[in-house]
């Protein structure tokens, strides 16, 4: 699996892994097909993977992933960005042309971390 994550999304992740589990946790990100730029995703904070899960490990930060996300994700870049209005994850995939939604970028899905959500 080809996935890369930019310094900036892997601080947000280490920060969401510090604060809402610990030691050890990983962090659990389900993403679906859909929403204008092609991609929707949730994320929680696990003390270990699910069944069906995958563990990617990039910088020792451990991301566990179900199987569509593995297929989703493949070739692309999860950044972080935080903007005035908005802030969360964001996916950018090469291979996408531009949607036509006024207020996407191409080939650009994002993910808001307003409700992030935890399990222990």
């Amino acid at each position: 699996m080809n996935v890369t994550i930019t310094p900036s999304a892997e601080k947000f992740i280490r920060r969401m892994i510090r604060f809402n589990g610990g030691e050890g946790f990983g962090f659990r990100l389900m993403v679906t097909a859909g929403g204008c730029s092609g991609l929707a995703s949730e994320f929680t904070v696990e003390a270990a993977p699910l069944p069906g899960d995958s563990v990617v490990e990039s910088s020792g930060v451990k991301l566990f992933l179900p199987a569509e996300s593995r297929l989703l994700l493949d070739g692309i870049t999860i950044d972080f960005t935080d903007a005035l209005m908005s802030s969360g994850l964001t996916f950018i995939d090469p291979k996408k042309a531009s949607c036509a939604c006024s207020s996407a970028s191409p080939g650009v899905a994002t993910a808001d971390v307003a409700g992030v959500g935890h399990n222990h």
